[in-house]
């Protein structure tokens, strides 16, 4: 008999094999959502949720690397969480300076090269020396691009690239004629990279809560019911197969 490791081993391998690797995002940002409600239905401290879910922080992030997916972007910290209690917070930020301490090596071994989205300058001092240093040691990797969003809003970001291009266009740096959308991305956290086709929201909420409102554009969403803690391969899988059976349009009428 079977034994439920080796159900899912064999369900996530069916799943794989109907993924066309030619079809792949070449970018997918997720919503990490359902940390407190998962550690709530379990009678544990929010905080609980929080370490469970780093777990599948790692193995999405495996995952991402061993089908040869381009950009990964996962959502960690906005800048709206600062208004949660400062224990919490506290916790949250233990957690990234040691999810970087421990998975640096990690990501060297599989060419993953590491990121950081948001006012990096509004973090504690410790957790931006650990971030910068994971940058720099993974900076010539040519594998996955994984991105993570921390202290990160959408609209602070659109405000930091206006403030730059403003900057640029009172300086003479370049005429107002200039401006278009190319020069609006290019002044992005996430320049040079390629907007998400997909976006994933773990936990069931129909929202993007100030995450990349200038990239999702044209994304295609999934949301899934599955706290973000149980998401795994699997889910990660059935995301990617129900991008490849939509038709994206991009505005666009496609002929019969």
């Amino acid at each position: 008999m079977f034994s439920k490791v080796n159900i899912k081993v064999q369900q996530e391998q069916e799943l794989f094999n109907q993924i066309d690797p030619q079809k792949l995002p070449k970018h997918i940002a997720i919503i990490m959502d359902g940390n407190g409600r998962w550690a709530k239905k379990r009678g544990l401290p929010r905080v609980a949720g929080h370490r469970a879910g780093i777990q599948s922080v790692r193995e999405i992030i495996e995952t991402s690397a061993e089908i040869g997916l381009n950009y990964l972007t996962l959502y960690a910290f906005s800048a709206e969480n600062w208004q949660r209690p400062p224990s919490e917070v506290s916790y949250l930020m233990g957690l990234v300076e040691e999810y970087v301490l421990k998975e640096l090596e990690t990501l060297k071994k599989n060419n993953i090269k590491f990121q950081v989205l948001g006012r990096i300058h509004g973090l504690a001092p410790s957790v931006r020396t650990k971030l910068e240093d994971a940058r720099q040691k993974t900076s010539q990797n040519t594998g996955l691009n994984f991105n993570v969003a921390l202290n990160y809003g959408a609209r602070l970001e659109l405000v930091d690239a206006f403030q730059e291009i403003s900057k640029r266009l009172l300086d003479g740096a370049i005429q107002l004629s200039e401006i278009n959308e190319e020069l609006i991305s290019q002044n992005l956290y996430t320049r040079d990279q390629p907007d998400p086709d997909l976006l994933i929201r773990t936990s069931g909420e129909f929202r993007i809560s100030n995450f990349l409102l200038w990239q999702l554009a044209y994304a295609e969403i999934f949301v899934t019911p599955v706290l973000w803690p149980d998401f795994k391969k699997l889910h990660f899988f059935q995301a990617i197969l129900d991008y490849q059976g939509r038709e994206r349009r991009f505005g666009k009428v496609i002929s019969p």
